[in-house]
């Protein structure tokens, strides 16, 4: 029994370290996901306007990920790459927990470069809502 409990709070600990470092890496992530998930049709519009894609290219992509974020990193990244949703997902698939930054590198986009260190920064859908500024906002002088 005493076993198990100590299984349980380090698998709580694991789990909860793991959700801290993915959403360390993109800090805009969970408002982008909550915006989302409160307007799944106007998210639905957004995605179609931003990358020119219709319903079908939709479901695919959000039937094949696991949150609306990773519905735009995947567009966002095929978009930066040139290769096709699909391709990005399958990319996602295998690598399955490594991070955002492995999948791009594994499509010729180094994490370091400009693009995407602005991706990181901020996405390109909800700017409309933060007064022309996407994700979060810049440390200005006091």
């Amino acid at each position: 029994m005493r076993f198990k409990k100590m299984l349980f709070v380090v698998s709580m600990v694991l789990l909860l370290a793991s959700s801290a470092a993915v959403a360390g890496d993109f800090d805009w992530i969970k408002d982008f996901n909550i915006k989302a998930e409160a307007d799944p049709e106007g998210f639905r519009a957004r995605l179609a306007a931003r990358f020119d894609i219709g319903d079908m290219e939709i479901n695919t992509v959000l039937g094949n990920v696991g949150n609306p974020s990773d519905a735009y990193m995947v567009l966002r990244l095929g978009q930066m790459s040139g290769q096709p949703a699909d391709q990005v997902i399958e990319k996602y698939k295998s690598g399955k927990g490594s991070g955002w930054g492995s999948v791009a590198k594994s499509l010729g986009i180094k994490p370091g470069s400009k693009e995407f260190l602005a991706l990181k920064n901020k996405d390109d859908l909800y700017k409309d809502e933060n007064n022309g500024k996407a994700g979060k906002k810049g440390k200005g002088k006091k």
